[in-house]
């Protein structure tokens, strides 16, 4: 019996060894393509060209981001100014000077599973990963 019990659990932990680069090499990557979409987007539309990032703009990162594997409709954009105006108003750029910010967020889609193996909970079911970014609008009419 304790024979049976020593295999079960080194096979559980032998396991979570095994697959637990993987998964995490997963989540690092997904959070790389959140952030540098979000830097992307922030210096396009904080540039003296545009002035605000636009509803075009967040599809097209879709897109870009739809190739990596990340799910199209997972993807989770918030696009806010420092003076609290519509900051995706195409025809409403915001002027030189004022704060731009872009949140993008992504579910972690169950990748900690396999963390309970060895007694780690893993995040909440809704829980989602997040990449952050502020610029100042260089915008000039």
């Amino acid at each position: 019996m304790k024979q049976i019990l020593l295999f079960v659990l080194f096979a559980g932990l032998i396991c979570w060894m095994m697959f637990s680069p993987i998964y995490k090499h997963v989540l690092i990557v997904r959070q790389a393509v959140l952030q540098q979409e979000v830097d992307y987007l922030l210096e396009v539309g904080a540039s003296g060209s545009y002035g605000y990032i636009g509803p075009v703009m967040l599809e097209q990162a879709k897109s870009r981001m739809e190739a990596f594997g990340l799910k199209r409709e997972s993807i989770l954009f918030e696009v806010k100014s420092e003076s609290g105006v519509n900051a995706t108003n195409p025809s409403a750029p915001l002027p030189r000077g004022t704060g731009l910010s872009l949140t993008a967020s992504y579910p972690y889609e169950n990748l900690f599973q396999i963390d309970r193996l060895i007694g780690i909970s893993p995040p909440p079911a809704n829980g989602r990963m997040k990449a952050f970014g502020m610029k100042m609008s260089e915008y000039v009419p």
